[in-house]
């Protein structure tokens, strides 16, 4: 039984340490791009998108499908290095190892 409140109390110290890194990477970014830089968006932590920038160059009214396109490849591209942030950080709370439903 001892063994079993020890386990506890190390999974209650995870559970927390946990909480206290998902706070710490909402407050932090990752920026995608794309069409070599002209649309730029900022992520953080939580997945959300935080910013979009379009330089003035690439918006051409009689091709808004590549805009759409190019804003659509820099979101993507932003919560994509989003989650590998969040997943790169948690990993090294929790060893490596892979807990279902965490990240």
């Amino acid at each position: 039984m001892k063994g079993m409140g020890n386990m506890m109390k190390q999974a209650q110290k995870l559970q927390a340490k946990m909480a206290k890194m998902q706070e710490e990477l909402a407050d932090r970014t990752v920026e995608g791009s794309s069409g070599g830089g002209m649309v730029k968006v900022v992520a953080n932590g939580r997945q959300q998108v935080v910013t979009i920038v379009i330089e003035k160059d690439v918006v051409d009214p009689d091709d808004v499908e590549m805009l759409q396109d190019l804003v659509l490849a820099a979101v993507n591209d932003a919560l994509s290095k989003s989650q590998e942030m969040v997943a790169s950080e948690m990993g090294k709370l929790t060893g490596g190892m892979n807990i279902p439903g965490l990240f």
